[in-house]
């Protein structure tokens, strides 16, 4: 039996890398002479940098940019011959936040830019960017700001670039920009396909997991709305422009990228159409499974490539009851791995024991059913 397992990261638990190893450990307490291809995946967020550079045989690296807070942060990187891959969430993730700092509108990108700056000071002409993960919340400034962009208010004084000043922003100049990105080719990986702006938008959808208050949602909304009324139009009506906080908005505007489907764009990489239609059984997985992961998260898309006669199972952290009933997009069945009551920092810091488990008892359904077959 061949089983290809590939998941996406548990946030703030346990990286895709991690995921995948602990489901080949329970599942080879049943099977151990299984073939087990592991493929841990990123759709934007954390586990993106690992899988491309996994997939296309780049060299890591480490760097130092401007932190969420203005301190000096390590980053890593991957680069070979002119590109590049780096993930937003790994200058700005909401998991390297605590929760009592947590407060998408102070979050400064500005990491993200210098990063930018920096690589192509170094030759670098392509890039893969992972948006997803992040705790910011800002359009995109902060990044342009490293890129020599400047903001100012009605009264022509500058503005610190971060998402508490977005509705103060009367004008930009961008008379300090350093490089050309004219040459420079520049694909963001992103998990959804959220507008920037509206009731599915960047702040009504995902501001609120960053530590946002409810309350505040119209506000930033409308102030988010009213920049990019004033920089372009356009990109209010872009499919993805919400991702990261609207950082893909900012890449689109302020350095030319383009928005490329996460999951899909990540795959096409890891050459994944040939190595599952080796596979005997499929295992996808996540932190947590809810409607948003029908708007194309890494197990949905997985499902969605993988040929209709392969069975997948998805383990998963934590399962919402906002889904359709299973079997659905191929998936034939879903078990969270949280086993008892407790707080969520114990949960998290139990993750990779109770992901053990259940994918040992998963397992164990699957041998008792091959087993029941022989009296039918």
């Amino acid at each position: 039996m061949r089983i290809l397992i590939a998941p996406d990261s548990f946030k703030e638990s346990l990286s895709a890398v991690e995921v995948a190893k602990a489901i080949k450990q329970g599942f080879a307490k049943v099977y151990p002479q299984a073939s087990y291809d592991l493929l841990p995946l990123g759709d934007g967020g954390e586990g993106t940098l690992d899988s491309l550079t996994q997939a296309l045989d780049l060299e890591k690296y480490q760097t130092e940019v401007t932190g969420p807070f203005g301190d000096r942060i390590c980053v890593d990187y991957a680069m070979r011959d002119g590109l590049a891959v780096f993930e937003m969430a790994a200058i700005v993730g909401l998991a390297s936040i605590p929760l009592e700092k947590r407060n998408p509108l102070l979050v400064s990108t500005r990491g993200v830019g210098e990063l930018l700056v920096e690589l192509v000071q170094k030759g670098v002409n392509q890039f893969f960017i992972g948006i997803g993960g992040s705790a910011s919340h800002d359009g995109g400034i902060g990044m342009a700001s490293a890129l020599g962009f400047h903001f100012f208010n009605q009264s022509g004084q500058e503005l610190e670039a971060i998402g508490a000043n977005l509705g103060k922003i009367a004008d930009f100049s961008q008379d300090d920009i350093g490089i050309d990105l004219s040459s420079v080719q520049i694909d963001l990986v992103t998990d959804v396909d959220n507008l920037l702006c509206g009731h599915q938008g960047a702040t009504y959808v995902f501001a609120g997991q960053k530590g946002l208050e409810a309350t505040k949602f119209e506000q930033v909304d409308r102030e988010m709305e009213r920049f990019y009324q004033l920089v372009n139009p356009a990109i209010l009506t872009l499919a993805g422009a919400g991702a990261g906080g609207g950082m893909a908005a900012g890449l689109v505007q302020f350095a030319g990228a383009r928005i490329q489907t996460g999951i899909n764009f990540v795959l096409d990489q890891l050459d994944f159409d040939k190595r599952v239609a080796e596979a005997d059984l499929v295992i996808v997985g996540e932190g947590r499974m809810d409607a948003q992961s029908l708007a194309g998260k890494t197990p949905i898309g997985v499902a969605r490539r993988t040929p209709a006669p392969i069975p997948i199972i998805a383990i998963c952290g934590s399962l919402k009851d906002d889904l359709p009933d299973f079997p659905f997009e191929n998936i034939c069945a879903t078990f969270p791995i949280i086993a008892e009551v407790d707080d969520l920092e114990n949960t998290l810091k139990k993750g990779e024991k109770n992901l053990v488990r259940t994918a040992e008892q998963v397992a164990r359904i699957l041998q008792l059913g091959g087993k029941l077959e022989e009296f039918d």
